[in-house]
C-alpha cells in the first residue's frame, strides 16, 4: 500500500494543512514548521508499507519537525526511523544531542521520543521505520546507539541500503518478494544497532524476550475489548506484578499503550477508500472501544483533531 502526497497539485493557502496532516499520517506526531510559510512551500512525501516496517521518502522546502515531550508522552509505541539524506544538510537534536547529517549519511531517530530536526531550502530524505518490537532488542540499547552508528563497519552497507530502499521505493513494496526484502532490511538495522551499542545484550535477553511476546500477543488481541493487564500476565505465566517491572524497565505503560495500538489501529482504517462508509462508531467498537465518548476524546488528544475530521482530511488529502 502507498501513500502519497504532492503540494503541487494543492493550492498554495491550503499546503501548511496539507503537510501538516501527510507528517501526521506518515509519521509521528510533531509541529510542522515552515522556513518559510509565506513563500513557496512545496512537499512530496510518499510512505510505502514494507513487511512490518515501511519506506517513508520526503522532499520539501525548508522544514523543521519539532516533537515536544509532551507529543512523546501521548504516544505509547516506539519506532525506529533510519534515515538517508538526500538533500540539503540536516540537523537533529535528541536526549541533548546533536548531530548535523549532510547528504548522503545516515542518522537514526527514537520516533516515539522528543526530538528536534529540520533542513534549511530544498532538502530530501529517505528513511526506513520500523516498530521497535520488530528490532527485538532493549530500547535503551536502541537510544544508547543512535548517535554512534557511523562507529560500526556495518554503517556504509546500511546507508547504501536505506538509500536504495528509498530510491526504488514503490518498485520494492509491490514486489512480490516485499516481504523478504523487509525481513532482511530489519536484520540489517538490528546488526547496526548492536554493532554501533557495543552493548553485553545478553545480560537482559529474557526480559526483552518476554517483552516482544507480550507485544506481539497484545497487537493480536487488540480487538478483544477485555483485553487486560491481567489477562496477558495470566497468558503468559507471570505475575502482574511481574509484567509491570518489565514494561517498567522499558519505559512503557501497558494500559497507554494498548489504547496506543488501538488509536493507531482505528486512524489507519479511517484512511481506508473501501471504509469511507462504516460508522465511525463501529470501526471503533471493532478495536476495542466499548464508549464512543471515551474513543473520540482519546483520539482528539493523541491527534489533535476528532476522528471525523481526520477522516476527511486523509480524504482531502488522497484527492
Amino acid at each position: 500500500m502507498g501513500y502519497v502526497l504532492d503540494t503541487s497539485d494543492i493550492p498554495a493557502p491550503d499546503r501548511v494543512e496539507a503537510v501538516h496532516t501527510a507528517m501526521m499520517h506518515a509519521s509521528a506526531p510533531c509541529h510542522v514548521l515552515h522556513e518559510n510559510p509565506d513563500g513557496g512551500i512545496h512537499a512530496r512525501m510518499e510512505v510505502w508499507d514494507l513487511g512490518n516496517a515501511n519506506i517513508f521518502t520526503h522532499r520539501s522546502s525548508g522544514i523543521r519537525l519539532l516533537r515536544t515531550a509532551k507529543l512523546a508522552r501521548q504516544d505509547g509505541m516506539p519506532v525506529i526511523a533510519l534515515s538517508v539524506q538526500q538533500r540539503a544538510d540536516g540537523r537533529i537534536e535528541q536526549r541533548a544531542r546533536q548531530r548535523v547529517v549532510p547528504p548522503g549519511e545516515l542518522l537514526v531517530v527514537d520516533l516515539s521520543g522528543a526530538y528536534d530536526f529540520s533542513w534549511s531550502g530544498d532538502g530530501a530524505a529517505g528513511c526506513l521505520q520500523i516498530p521497535y518490537d520488530q528490532l527485538g532488542l532493549p530500547l535503551d540499547l536502541v537510544r544508547r546507539a543512535a548517535f554512534e552508528v557511523a562507529a560500526s563497519p556495518l554503517y556504509p552497507m546500511v546507508t547504501a541500503h536505506i538509500a536504495q530502499l528509498s530510491r526504488r521505493a514503490a518498485g520494492i513494496a509491490t514486489d512480490a518478494a516485499s516481504a523478504t526484502v523487509a525481513a532482511a532490511s530489519i536484520d540489517l538495522a538490528r546488526a547496526l544497532l548492536v554493532s554501533a551499542a557495543r552493548s553485553g545484550r545478553h545480560r537482559q535477553v529474557r526480559a526483552e524476550t518476554l517483552l516482544t511476546r507480550v507485544r506481539a500477543f497484545v497487537r493480536m488481541r487488540l480487538a478483544d475489548p477485555d483485553l487486560t493487564p491481567a489477562a496477558i500476565a495470566t497468558a503468559h505465566g507471570i505475575s502482574l506484578r511481574q509484567l509491570y517491572k518489565v514494561c517498567a524497565e522499558a519505559n512503557l505503560s501497558i494500559e497507554q499503550w494498548i489504547i496506543s495500538e488501538r488509536l493507531h489501529r482505528v486512524r489507519h482504517e479511517l484512511t481506508q477508500p473501501d471504509r469511507q462508509h462504516v460508522p465511525i462508531g463501529v470501526i471503533a467498537l471493532r478495536w476495542g472501544f466499548r464508549d464512543p465518548t471515551h474513543f473520540t476524546r482519546r483520539f482528539k488528544a493523541r491527534y489533535g483533531m476528532t476522528p471525523s475530521q481526520w477522516r476527511r482530511a486523509s480524504a482531502a488529502a488522497r484527492a
